[in-house]
């Protein structure tokens, strides 16, 4: 799988991904940090990525009827990184699951 991580995710992500086998970019490696949402959500479905992020504004943006990307949806607090990576973790089996199985917003809590 490939995903674009919002900006406000840490980029060690990109490597944890990419431990995992997945190709991963970060939007700031990109030079979104000061893009629209729209555009790194534009840019994503274009490129065929998963959306990681913990912003509601991408949830409204994937859930237009004539959208076809796809979110990995955050809805969890503010948390250290390590915290971030060991939910993750725990919840990966079953979002690999959703995406492979043709799901295109899954959501962690």
């Amino acid at each position: 799988m490939n995903f674009l991580i919002d900006v406000q995710l840490p980029g060690t992500l990109v490597r944890w991904l990419n431990e995992r086998g997945h190709d991963a970019l970060h939007a700031l490696d990109l030079g979104l940090g000061q893009a629209d949402d729209r555009k790194i959500w534009e840019i994503a479905a274009r490129e065929k990525q998963i959306v990681i992020s913990k912003d509601e504004d991408f949830f409204i943006l994937a859930t237009r009827p004539e959208d076809m990307g796809s979110l990995l949806w955050l809805r969890f607090g503010n948390c250290r990184t390590r915290d971030l990576l060991a939910t993750l973790n725990k919840n990966w089996d079953a979002i690999e699951s959703a995406f492979f199985e043709g799901q295109r917003i899954v959501e962690v809590r």
